[in-house]
């Protein structure tokens, strides 16, 4: 038995399995090189070569045409865009023309001159040695396999054979490759590459199947057919586990199926605890087309509409009126909810650096992202305010900024930028709603220490678990190696998050917590006794933290704040609250746990 390590990334909205653990039969995708021998060809041959390669170029854009249509149909435009970066790519000129000088110059057969020119381009990239370029080199061997096919006359069978469901282990997947995976069959995806910010983890998070990146190295110690566990909530991987493990962990199933079966009765219902406190619960949403699940749900609004899905799934900013259609999409459908619509944080798990500027920014959790990027990059900036302040006639749309650090950076962005795109608005006779919401997200331990003075001129406030976890413990979520000092549960994290509700509620400004937290539901006690009210989570917690609160009251809650912020350890805290928790509703923890 052997346990590896990777970056968990996990949609449980749709999936039968909401623990997203998964327990089956190895299937590994073998890394598919076309091996191409330096051919030449006769003289009088070139221009029937240069046709072929013309031909085989056509052949895998009509198939990359298809897979855009086909992700377009199912998962959204935006998601769909991958594929026309894709065409781009294919139809560079200059990638094009060098290819056909080979043919004509050395006389190369069309397969040999593609290896050559688009191997020449892999390398170019791999020297800048950046997250985002790695995606693009995905992107350049995911175009060089279709045209080398059509060349070579071969196709890619392997995964097509599929008949029964298995876990697919690979190395990286080409957007392709995961696009037109079959759910039936893949009940989970393992990449030895990738991020968060990667097509993969993307393509998976919206086909709703439960996948673990950057594991490193592995493969080599894995064959078809061993079994392995994938836990797809804390991005551990489990080879050939004993019998002890794999029984733990089809307990940790059942009870995840079990804990499904009877929250739809809750969803509708009002979060109101035993003794008449309103909680509001929202959702956090990544794509426009998850807005039906939320409401489906019972979201009373979306607490947390992260925008980066538009940059990140093509290769040029988007439009203004991209940005537009998408926000006005989710207003519509909300029909008067709020909508909080975060502007883009390209953080140190997104693709940055096309938006940064600096390909070489050695600490990206510390360096130009979220209102800092926003006020550097005001074209950028100007694009995303016009498209929300257009779409805020069409729901009830609210404006946050992420990762605010200094009263200067709020100033600057609410009153120098929003305020001057207002006034373009008004020249050009735009309508906009002139009283809309405009707040910040809570994540910096400096903005919990000076939220007073931010109270003085943001309307609202929403505390990000993630990245307030992350700079109060120093440690970065997606490193491996620091991974265990990660815990929102840690005492120093829930003092924080503590002053910034008293402080909130001492101003009387809304204030509401969007962070992986909000969705555990042993922790929602705590929440609720220091003071929180509102809590955004991924839609399918929704249920089960509506069904936690109209089972306890907030006396109860308060005494199990006052005493676990006195705790020095996350692992005290943990432990103390599921005592608790059992305590109180014994019957409910039974199937949470």
């Amino acid at each position: 038995m052997k346990t590896v390590s990777g970056i968990p990334v996990f949609n449980g909205d749709a999936i039968s399995n909401a623990h997203g653990v998964v327990i089956g039969k190895v299937f590994v995708q073998e890394s598919e090189r076309l091996g191409v021998a330096e051919r030449t060809i006769p003289q009088d041959k070139i221009e029937d070569e240069i046709k072929r390669y013309r031909i085989a170029v056509n052949d895998a854009r009509a198939e990359i045409e298809s897979n855009r249509d086909t992700t377009s149909e199912s998962l959204g435009q935006n998601l769909a865009d991958i594929f026309e970066a894709q065409i781009l790519i294919l139809q560079d000129p200059r990638l094009l023309r060098e290819t056909e000088n080979l043919i004509r110059d050395k006389t190369l057969a069309a397969e040999s001159a593609v290896a050559i020119t688009h191997n020449a381009q892999i390398e170019i990239f791999r020297k800048l040695n950046n997250s985002y370029i790695a995606e693009k080199i995905n992107d350049i061997r995911d175009i060089e396999k279709r045209v080398l096919r059509r060349l070579l006359g071969t196709r890619s069978e392997s995964l097509r054979k599929l008949t029964e469901p298995v876990i697919l282990l690979a190395s990286n997947l080409t957007p392709s490759e995961t696009a037109n995976l079959d759910r039936n069959y893949i009940k989970a995806i393992v990449t030895e590459s990738g991020g968060l910010g990667g097509h993969t983890a993307i393509l998976a998070a919206a086909l709703e199947i439960p996948c673990v990146v950057g594991c490193g190295n592995f493969l080599d110690n894995v064959k078809n057919e061993d079994t392995v566990i994938v836990d797809a909530i804390s991005g551990l991987i489990i080879l050939n586990p004993d019998e002890i493990t794999i029984q733990k962990y089809q307990k940790i199933i059942k009870s995840g199926a079990t804990r499904i079966e009877n929250l739809d009765e809750w969803q509708n219902l009002e979060a109101i605890t035993l003794d008449g406190t309103k909680i509001d619960i929202f959702a956090n949403i990544e794509f426009p087309q998850e807005t039906s699940n939320a409401l489906q749900r019972g979201a009373e609004g979306i607490g947390l509409f992260r925008t980066e899905f538009l940059y990140l799934t093509q290769e040029s900013d988007p439009t203004e009126n991209e940005h537009f259609e998408s926000y006005k999409r989710v207003a519509e459908a909300m029909q008067g909810k709020p909508v909080v619509i975060r502007t883009f944080d390209f953080g140190d798990d997104k693709e940055s650096d096309r938006h940064s500027g600096n390909v070489n920014e050695r600490n990206p959790a510390l360096g130009l992202r979220g209102v800092r990027l926003a006020l550097k990059r005001w074209q950028l900036f100007r694009t995303q305010i016009r498209a929300i302040l257009r779409a805020s006639i069409y729901g009830n749309i609210q404006i946050m900024f992420p990762l605010v650090s200094t009263v200067k950076e709020f100033r600057q962005a609410r009153y120098s930028a929003v305020k001057e795109f207002m006034d373009e608005l008004e020249h050009d006779e735009i309508p906009y709603n002139k009283k809309i919401k405009i707040g910040m997200m809570v994540e910096v331990p400096a903005a919990v220490v000076m939220l007073d003075h931010f109270a003085e001129i943001s309307d609202f406030f929403s505390i990000g678990t993630n990245d307030l976890t992350q700079y109060v413990m120093a440690s970065d979520r997606g490193n491996r190696n620091v991974s265990h000092l990660f815990s929102s549960s840690d005492p120093a994290v829930l003092r924080m998050i503590h002053a910034a509700v008293n402080i909130a509620n001492q101003t009387q400004k809304p204030i509401s917590l969007c962070g992986q937290l909000g969705g555990d539901p042993m922790k929602l006690a705590i929440l609720l006794g220091i003071g929180l009210k509102s809590i955004s989570c991924t839609p399918s917690s929704i249920p089960r933290i509506k069904q936690i609160c109209r089972r306890i009251n907030i006396d109860d809650c308060k005494r199990i704040a006052e005493k676990v912020l006195q705790f020095s350890n996350a692992a005290d805290v943990q432990d103390y609250t599921i005592r608790e928790m059992i305590k109180l509703i014994p019957d409910l923890m039974a199937k949470v746990i």
